[in-house]
């Protein structure tokens, strides 16, 4: 097994710190584990720039998008148990999803359809289903966003606000396509469906009790509160978008305090980016994830979970759209994207790296060739706001020996 130069390794801190010095990140923590062992950690900045409250080990943070490798796993347990097949129209658990219809070519109005098929739940696992986030581009991420349906903490319940898409038609017929969704938000509420639990029920007692991630949750925890981390944004427009960074706005504007978060006390519990952690708890995940199990569900089934399921790399599969990670040269299992190649996807790595993040540019990923887990934690939206992902991956892959 490769080791790390220390020296080399180091270059994290140094690197974190620059972006907190030019207020790129309020604050930030990496924790890197090798063979279960810890090899680094470092932190930098604050948690709450108003307060001057520093970033610190235990930080509670909004996940956000790395809740759905969560939600993906709860559905496949379910699998395990014969309790449905991937191939299942989601009609079956979920009625209101039946008779689709979807846009034809170049809509302009929400009248311009034509029947569909219901997607699957393999579809809404792997973004292939057709439908979008309220903030992509294209005529239903605009009627998503007219309508508010954002699977948003305060909005309403999980049932309530999947009653409310499955009025709209798709982007595009089941199976065609590649468009980050919503998707795995309607998949937690299928696991409430055929489990007869709330999707927090079923994660604090099938995956976080068993694996002691006690922080992990919903809502801040009461007694974590005074660790939660604030929110920011470089973005003038709100930063619940995709935009790049303008010149001369401030880079750290406030968008979710700690006083008044939704994350507080959520009501609509969202397995596409409902949860809130600590850096050790997703760790107690990712190390799951890369050892084969740790006997909540079979290594055979995560390693169906951890390979493409895609018929080539996601850039293959339509107009680039915004992920969390790159669509070239990365497939898509579920819950995560799969390196496919290195060279195509222009980051250092290795083919089978399994990964994903959140929109607060929260991300992990694991590689079970080098027996790694890495995370990174911070907040600040949108994840595309800079290049800190593929920059921290060049960082730990040139610290191998």
């Amino acid at each position: 097994m490769s080791g790390f130069d220390a020296a080399r390794l180091s270059r994290i801190a140094g690197w974190m710190q620059s972006h907190v010095d030019q207020r790129r990140f309020a604050g930030a923590s990496v924790l890197i584990a090798q063979g279960g062992d810890e090899v680094y950690y470092h932190q930098s900045g604050h948690r709450d720039v108003a307060a001057d409250l520093s970033w610190e080990r235990d930080t509670v943070a909004r996940i956000y998008s790395m809740t759905k490798p969560v939600t993906s796993l709860a559905l496949m347990m379910l699998a395990e148990e014969g309790l449905l097949h991937l191939d299942a129209p989601v009609s079956e658990f979920l009625p209101c999803f039946g008779d689709m219809t979807c846009l034809i070519p170049g809509a302009t109005s929400a009248d311009q359809v034509e029947p569909c098929a219901t997607p699957t739940l393999h579809q809404l696992l792997t973004h292939t289903s057709g439908l979008s986030y309220a903030f992509n581009p294209g005529l239903l991420g605009a009627l998503m966003a007219e309508r508010k349906i954002e699977f948003r903490p305060n909005q309403s319940s999980l049932a309530q606000m999947c009653d409310a898409l499955a009025e709209l038609p798709l982007a595009f017929h089941p199976g065609t396509r590649w468009e980050y969704s919503v998707g795995i938000d309607v998949i937690g509420r299928v696991v409430e469906v055929i489990t007869g639990q709330t999707l927090e029920q079923v994660f604090t007692q099938r995956i976080f009790d068993p694996l002691g991630m006690d922080e992990t949750r919903f809502s801040v925890p009461e007694h974590a509160r005074s660790r939660f981390a604030a929110c920011y944004t470089p973005l003038a427009e709100g930063g619940f978008s995709v935009g790049k960074v303008n010149a001369g706005t401030d880079t750290l504007r406030l968008i979710d305090g700690t006083q008044e978060s939704p994350f507080l006390n959520a009501t609509l519990l969202s397995g596409g980016g409902g949860l809130v952690g600590t850096i050790d708890d997703y760790l107690k995940f990712t190390e799951m994830l890369r050892t084969g199990g740790a006997g909540i569900i079979g290594p055979k089934t995560l390693d169906f979970m951890m390979c493409n399921h895609l018929p080539g790399e996601i850039a293959s599969m339509g107009p680039q759209s915004f992920a969390e990670q790159p669509m070239d040269g990365m497939g898509f299992g579920l819950g995560g994207a799969v390196v496919l190649n290195p060279g195509r996807a222009r980051s250092p790595g290795h083919v089978g790296d399994f990964s994903w993040g959140g929109m607060a540019s929260t991300f992990f990923w694991i590689d079970r060739i080098a027996n790694l887990s890495v995370i990174f934690f911070t907040q600040l939206i949108p994840s595309s706001a800079y290049p800190a992902r593929p920059q921290l991956k060049a960082l730990v892959h040139g610290a191998l020996t």
